[in-house]
């Protein structure tokens, strides 16, 4: 079996000119060199490895379960993998969900209990990115899991309760880290300035607090990036002191972390519409504007708004709905970034505009009644009646022309009687113009209550009194 490289990450499985595995220190980047190799060492996420939390007990017994480890890039996934298997004398085996398969699995589940029998270690494989596990790959690996053949570790960004499978999530404990605070970002580059051994300690650099405060703002809470940054902040300093140019050329761009496929897309559209039904202009602006930033397809946002206009806004402003559409053919039209401002518009207006839910609560009932009663007929006074036949057996007998009726209401139901009594599903709420429907409503349901007859289509018929069936051109 040949010997695991010491190195574990994205340089793991290195190896130099001559075929030997690439030590930490010798031509891996910064980040690389710097990674913690105990616990001791390890900045941040005090809650998951903090003295006495649960998993540093289990770390210094040795007896770790498989596991997930769910946080944004940068916070120490793959960093804790590896001390958990050094502080555990076991094997570490990175496996890449992307570009490894089954047949990668039957040699590393093969080489585990191979090493088993000969020296009694265990051994942890390390699955980074494994929401990019397939069923099938995670399938494959369940039973091994399970009989603790190998100690899983799994790393990933996305939530692991939609990307994992049920039978694999109920083997594994899952950890959330969270992002680095800025505080802890900086003194990971001041680490990585002082130590002589694997940092930039001999190179006789210096770096000012207002560079290094400004490190740790921009890496977004990603220890990573921020020694990448730093390294490169160093090269052009030039051996002398690392200054705020110096660290906002290395750092060229931030871009949001934002993943158009992954929680985060769903995350920050929750934002935008929590904010709109908010009423809060600001955080619609915001999060509308984090979303573009991160790329995510302004058509996608104009349809999310559209849904806004009547789930949040209804007929409290009938012209929200309106204004969405309009938003979504003007960026259609003029695209990006000009286009932008209209859905920037089109958010304030919701935001700004009276809210009312009663159209979705009314159409959930109006849903719920028509799932619960799929197959009440149609009664017969409104039905239509284009043949001979149909007016022999009653369709559209004493339908009253509401237009021929004084008020404009006739005395009649639409409903069938196994569901008026659900009724009302509609009740306007207070406020904007729904506070007028609310009034007109009550009123037309007040003159059919007064003037409804005791017969089933409510009206006493075929007197020749004005009312009349409409005929199939009608409707």
């Amino acid at each position: 079996m040949p010997d695991e490289p010491t190195l574990f990450g994205p340089d793991a499985g290195r190896r130099d000119e001559d075929g030997s595995p690439l030590s930490a220190s010798e031509g891996a980047p910064l980040a690389t060199r710097m990674r913690p190799r105990s616990l001791d060492e390890f900045v941040g996420q005090e809650d998951v490895v903090g003295e006495g939390s649960a998993l540093r007990e289990l770390i210094e017994r040795d007896r770790v379960p498989s596991l997930i480890f769910w946080g944004p890039p940068g916070c120490g996934k793959t960093t804790l993998a590896g001390i958990i298997a050094r502080a555990t004398d076991a094997a570490f085996v990175p496996f890449s969900a992307v570009t490894e398969g089954i047949p990668r699995i039957r040699e590393v589940i093969e080489e585990a209990e191979e090493r088993r029998r000969a020296t009694g270690r265990d051994t942890v494989l390390f699955v980074d990115e494994i929401h990019r596990f397939n069923k099938t790959q995670q399938d494959a690996l369940l039973p091994h899991v399970e009989a603790g053949t190998v100690i899983l570790i799994g790393a990933t960004t996305e939530n692991p309760s939609f990307e994992v499978v049920g039978p694999l999530l109920s083997r594994t404990r899952i950890f959330t880290l969270d992002p680095l605070e800025a505080d802890e970002v900086t003194r990971v580059c001041r680490r990585a300035l002082d130590d002589p051994e694997r940092g930039l300690g001999g190179r006789g650099i210096e770096a000012d607090g207002e560079a290094l405060e400004r490190l740790g703002e921009a890496a977004d809470g990603d220890a990573r990036r921020a020694l990448n940054a730093l390294e490169t902040a160093a090269d052009l300093a030039e051996g002398g002191c690392i200054e705020v140019g110096h660290v906002e050329e290395a750092l060229q761009r931030r871009f949001a972390r934002y993943d158009k496929s992954g929680e985060e897309h769903y995350n920050l559209i929750s934002a935008l519409h929590k904010a709109i039904r908010g009423s809060d202009p600001d955080g619609a602006l915001y999060w509308l504007a984090r979303m573009l930033e991160g790329g995510e397809d302004p058509l996608y946002i104009a349809r999310r708004l559209t849904r806004m206009a009547s789930e949040d806004i209804g007929l409290a402003d009938p012209r929200a709905l309106s204004l969405c559409v309009a938003a979504r053919d003007a960026y259609h039209f003029i695209g990006s970034p000009e286009g932008d401002l209209a859905l920037a518009q089109a958010a304030v207006y919701l935001a700004a505009s009276p809210k009312s839910n009663r159209i979705y609560e009314a159409f959930g009932r109006a849903r719920r009644a028509a799932r619960e009663t799929p197959a009440e007929p149609v009664p017969l006074h409104i039905r239509n009646a284009p043949t001979e036949l149909m007016e022999e057996l009653g369709y559209g007998e004493d339908y009253r022309y509401d237009h021929d009726d004084p008020e404009g209401v006739a005395p009649q139901h639409y409903l069938p009687d196994a569901v008026r009594d659900a009724a009302p599903f509609y009740e306007p709420g207070e406020a904007g113009v729904e506070a007028k429907l609310a009034e007109r409503l009550e009123r037309i349901r007040e003159l059919r209550r007064r003037n409804e007859g005791p017969s089933a289509g409510g009206g006493d018929d075929a007197s020749g009194d004005g009312s009349r069936t409409r005929s199939a051109e009608d409707g």
